[in-house]
């Protein structure tokens, strides 16, 4: 009911963006949007997390370890292109209209569907090879961020459901265990509580997007929880996630007290700066700074994680 409600709408909206205001670009940088480069790179630093905190806590050395190093973090990134190539084929009818993806390759047709397939098959398919070498359970993980981002995200729930972004939370919150895996099969505690970080972080960030681009998503037809349900639902749902994350830290007392502080900050800083968006008029304005904070606590919070295990 609520999904043919948007479609309704959507079909009062313009249609697609005009080609001519598209931005001409390379080829090699259309093969970096077809990955989708910023994903991949952002996922990197979760990866090599894992990785690098499986490390620490087997006691075994980095440069002793540089093979399952390079095959993680090789496998992972190849997967996780792979797969963000088979979102792109799979969106085309839906990103000419969003002016976020109106540039895409696939729109743009600078490469053809049967090329993107190929990329997207092949690199899962090496990246998973990597993965094997490293450990099976690695690559079953990655496999599982696959199916799960691919299938159950793309192709089912974007488009029916706004429980949508926490089904692609899990996909997303999985490139953590596979760096862990490929050091450590048996994933101590802490590599779930790197999942659940991820897991958790995801709505709030996404929700924050969408509220941004809710015009755009509504065009599209796209059941985003800011499209169906308001503003006012959105935000409660987003401080909801965010105050979820107070106690995770404390699954990772292992890591020291300072830590533990920063994380802890973090964490109150971004439910103070939730709370305190209900005194503003702009709901806008408040996403925006709720999708800011969020880049920026990952980034410090997994560097962190690194850095207090430094020698």
């Amino acid at each position: 009911m609520l999904q043919s409600r948007v479609t309704v709408e959507a079909n009062s909206l313009p249609e697609k963006v005009s080609p001519h205001h598209i931005e001409q670009t390379t080829k090699w940088k259309d093969f970096l949007a077809l990955i989708k480069i910023g994903i991949v790179n952002s996922n990197f630093i979760t990866t090599f997390t894992g990785i690098w905190l499986a490390l620490h806590f087997n006691s075994l050395g980095f440069i002793e370890n540089l093979d399952k190093v390079f095959l993680a973090t090789l496998g992972s990134t190849l997967i996780i292109a792979g797969s963000c190539s088979l979102n792109n084929l799979i969106d085309r009818d839906i990103d000419p209209i969003m002016e976020r993806t109106k540039g895409r390759p696939t729109v743009k047709g600078t490469f053809s569907g049967p090329f993107v397939l190929t990329i997207g098959i092949s690199f899962i398919t090496l990246g998973t090879i990597a993965l094997a070498i490293s450990s099976l359970i690695a690559a079953g993980i990655g496999l599982l961020g696959v199916f799960t981002y691919v299938y159950l995200y793309t192709m089912w729930t974007k488009r029916k459901y706004t429980i949508n972004t926490v089904v692609g939370s899990i996909s997303g919150a999985i490139p953590p265990l596979i760096g862990w895996a490929a050091v450590d099969p048996d994933l101590h505690f802490v590599a779930w509580a790197l999942f659940l970080i991820m897991f958790i972080w995801q709505p709030p960030h996404f929700f924050a997007l969408a509220m941004k681009r809710c015009e755009e998503y509504r065009a599209a037809g796209i059941p985003m929880l800011p499209v169906v349900r308001g503003f006012a639902v959105t935000k409660k749902h987003m401080i909801g996630w965010v105050a979820c994350l107070l106690p995770l830290p404390f699954l990772m007392t292992s890591l020291g007290i300072p830590f533990l502080i920063l994380a802890t900050l973090l964490n109150v800083g971004w439910l103070t700066l939730g709370i305190w968006g209900y005194r503003l008029n702009d709901d806008i304005k408040w996403a925006k700074l709720m999708f800011v904070y969020s880049l920026n606590y990952l980034t410090i919070l997994f560097v962190a994680m690194v850095v207090v295990t430094v020698g």
